[in-house]
């Protein structure tokens, strides 16, 4: 099967790695975490990439490594930033189902920390409402597959993703 790996998009403190790990366990799964990915290519962590190269900068360096991953059974986590890369998005689109993990900004809000050290790309000054109001649309987007995590735990999510297994295939679940 051309498309047998799982995207995993969505905020930054979606918990897109976390139920990454725990769902590749469930299906015998490889997992990649594109923020590491990046990390280890370019040997700098993701905040001084973006402090040395600036936004656009790293953005380029994101879209440029997340088109390049090539793999099978694998679920991959991409960092919140990813869908800004048309070239990536149509890449992890045609290699694998795209699972957009909605959260409500209540509940984001209390999971994340220091964004800046998280290397989470903002413009100064910006919201983390503004954010998720210019992300969300493009998580929508490019999502085969819709789940709002809001009120599931960890174990939940996977058990749900795990039942994803059709690329190409729009759908909205967990609503």
């Amino acid at each position: 099967m051309k498309c047998n790996n799982i995207t995993l998009i969505g905020m930054p403190g979606a918990g897109k790695s976390t139920v990454g790990v725990v769902l590749a366990k469930m299906l015998g799964y490889r997992f990649l975490d594109s923020d590491l990915e990046i990390q280890e290519q370019t040997q700098k962590r993701l905040h001084e990439l973006i402090f040395e190269y600036g936004q656009q900068g790293f953005l380029e360096i994101e879209n440029r490594i997340n088109a390049g991953i090539g793999v099978s059974n694998t679920v991959i986590a991409t960092g919140g930033s990813a869908v800004y890369g048309t070239q990536a998005m149509e890449h992890l689109r045609e290699i694998s189902t795209v699972v957009y993990l909605k959260l409500s900004y209540e509940s984001l809000k209390t999971r994340l920390g220091d964004l800046q050290e998280r290397g989470v790309v903002m413009e100064p000054g910006q919201t983390l409402q503004e954010l998720m109001d210019i992300r969300c649309p493009l998580y929508e987007k490019y999502a085969h597959v819709t789940v709002d995590v809001d009120r599931m735990d960890i174990r939940e999510i996977a058990k749900r993703l795990s039942e994803v297994s059709v690329c190409g295939r729009k759908e909205s679940n967990g609503k």
